[in-house]
């Protein structure tokens, strides 16, 4: 027998959030197996301050600069170092590891992500701004810099698991599953009356409520399709959605030869997770056995666009190309907070976005991406026309 594999020297970024969390039970399932180099959270240090402690990790970092002496007594005599800042998330990011979670969500994770990347890390991607807002900027930074980037939403990974690299040249399609989410059977006038708390009652997932309401919406499944684009070596036109209300396959691959090869699992974040941090190998996840005679049957039906548009709009801000896709994304941000206040209607969510989609094509906005700033720039208009927009429709 040969000697056993020194441990994974690992950051996770996020690591309070539903993804981190979750890489946190898979890591305390395999004790020795891994070493925590820093955690960063946003504001919750408590959790920060338990995971800091049952991990060992050397580093622990709240975006927070106010929070900084809380944190420093939380875990004072741990052997724990302690920092605080957006400039300390930037530099637990740059620390040497064999691998970078990246859980951080929303914008706020594209600039740590991509300083991992640049230094040439193995990039554990659960952040969607990285492809949806900077896709170009940030896959060419990690070309460049010899990053691996491995997907970690179940979709991508399902796909990562299907894909053969020495057919790629006969890949017919890659197809995401939706779930369909909670109102995937009411109709266009049951929509227009659905609330914030019946949105937050996913039927098959737990995710974080940003997250939950994009899958209500069908959001999500429109930011995997540009996510998807800039993962994997195919034009737009071969890349398909299907609703499979089960969860149980997680996306499938398709072959000229009329193969077709999927990923199926129990809807548990733990198991892309885990394929993740063991790459290119597999480990045991803290995860229930799939059962098929149990589920006994499983089904796929089409996307009706009328009612859930938001995958149109994500194939239209691709084929726009350039930082549609940044508006696209900062625009939903915007739409699912004021539905989450109770500022918008459900539908106006995917309205809002439209919107503002067509108003940034108006008024010329719609450009390449070179730099972060660029990305920073796009985000900040969509930001701004959205929440204008937003008023007009509050006006109505």
């Amino acid at each position: 027998m040969g000697s056993p594999s020194p441990p994974r020297r690992l950051t996770l970024l996020g690591a309070t959030g539903s993804i981190g969390t979750s890489t946190l039970e898979v890591l305390a399932h395999h004790p020795g197996a891994f070493e925590v180099e820093a955690l960063v959270a946003n504001r919750n240090l408590d959790a920060l301050a338990r995971a800091a402690g049952r991990c060992r990790a050397r580093l622990a970092v709240t975006a927070d600069p106010a929070l900084y002496g809380e944190l420093k007594s939380m875990l004072a005599g741990t052997g724990t170092e302690c920092a605080a800042g957006p400039a300390a998330v930037i530099e637990a990011a740059e620390r040497p590891a064999d691998m970078v979670m990246a859980a951080i969500v929303g914008a706020d994770g594209l600039a740590p992500t991509l300083a991992a990347a640049r230094q040439g890390a193995t990039i554990a991607l659960a952040n969607k701004e990285c492809l949806v807002s900077g896709g170009e900027v940030f896959t060419r930074a990690a070309k460049a810099a010899g990053a691996a980037i491995l997907p970690v939403d179940s979709e991508h990974s399902a796909v990562f698991q299907c894909l053969e690299p020495e057919n790629l040249d006969h890949l017919e399609r890659i197809t995401l599953t939706a779930s369909g989410g909670p109102f995937r059977t009411r109709s266009r006038a049951e929509l227009a009356a659905v609330t914030p708390a019946d949105a937050l009652k996913h039927p098959n997932w737990s995710m974080g409520r940003k997250v939950t309401i994009d899958s209500a919406t069908l959001m999500n499944k429109g930011l995997e399709l540009i996510e998807a684009f800039h993962l994997f070596p195919v034009a737009l036109d071969q890349l398909a959605v299907v609703i499979h209300p089960q969860s149980i396959v997680h996306s499938f691959v398709s072959y000229r030869d009329g193969s077709v090869i999927a990923q199926l699992g129990v809807p548990d974040m733990r198991t892309p997770i885990a394929y993740a941090l063991a790459w290119p190998r597999r480990i045991a996840a803290p995860v229930a056995a799939l059962d098929l005679a149990r589920i006994g049957t499983l089904t796929f039906e089409t996307v009706d666009s009328e009612r859930f548009p938001s995958v149109d709009l994500a194939r239209h801000a691709l084929r726009s190309g350039g930082s549609a896709s940044t508006i696209l994304n900062a625009a939903n941000e915007v739409a699912v907070a004021a539905f989450l206040a109770g500022e918008l209607a459900f539908l106006a969510i995917t309205e809002l976005v439209g919107r503002t989609l067509a108003r940034a094509e108006r008024d010329g906005m719609v450009a390449p991406l070179s730099t972060l700033d660029d990305v920073w720039a796009a985000d900040r208009y969509g930001r701004q026309r959205a929440r204008e927009l937003a008023q007009q429709l509050l006006a109505q």
